[in-house]
């Protein structure tokens, strides 16, 4: 029996990743990370001389951190109880994007954080690989939860009728992170955010449509 689908982001939804980040490249690599807008270029600055880390040198930390790291990761704050009751009215896939490679170690990150639940390794817009998701489960309803806007943007796009809440759970970063144009809701806690996707759940209707701003 078809039953709603919650697709949910892990890092800074359901996993705190930028502080652990932070601290693993101060520890190891003597680089300062200070995040002032979901864009990861200028970011990281050397603390011996205040030098930009280019681009070409970002991605490989960042995989390092994945590949080796994620065990410094740590559940954000009502995460798990909160899935834990809603997995009981819905089904729950963790769409994150660390990419294949990461994706069973990030499985095993997320058991051991108490919550046991599919996980989609992806790169690049989320839109695709959610629609994926809604053709495979077909669902009543669907609700998307991430702290990107981009991906609020991609999912409005490829699956318009899907829910779409925009949290960044993390209290470092969320007052740089503007509201997603592209979601329905804006909520960086997982208690409220609860209340609201049982709401969700209980209409059991899908979403409406946001309209495009006309191009100017």
């Amino acid at each position: 029996m078809a039953r709603p689908l919650i697709i949910c982001d892990c890092d800074e939804v359901l996993m705190h990743m930028v502080v652990p980040f932070g601290d693993w490249l101060a520890a190891d690599h003597g680089i300062h990370f200070q995040l002032e807008n979901t864009n990861f270029a200028g970011a990281l600055t050397r603390i011996d001389n205040g030098e930009v880390v280019p681009p070409m040198e970002v991605w490989p930390l960042l995989d390092g951190f994945f590949a080796r790291e994620m065990h410094r990761q740590y559940a954000v704050a009502g995460a798990a109880a909160a899935l834990t009751d809603l997995a009981g009215h819905a089904d729950i896939v963790i769409l994150t994007n660390v990419g294949d490679g990461h994706q069973p170690a990030r499985r095993q990150q997320i058991i051991a954080a108490g919550m046991d639940y599919p996980v989609v390794g992806n790169r690049g817009p989320k839109g695709p690989p959610l629609a994926d998701l809604v053709a495979q489960y077909a669902p009543t309803l669907t609700i998307f939860v991430d702290d990107l806007p981009q991906h609020h943007a991609s999912v409005a796009e490829h699956a318009p009728d899907a829910w779409r809440l925009h949290m960044v759970a993390e209290p470092a970063i969320a007052d740089k992170i503007p509201t997603a144009r592209h979601a329905h809701a804006r909520i960086d806690d997982w208690a409220e955010a609860h209340l609201w996707i049982n709401q969700i759940l209980a209409q059991a209707q899908g979403a409406p449509i946001i309209a495009k701003e006309p191009h100017i």
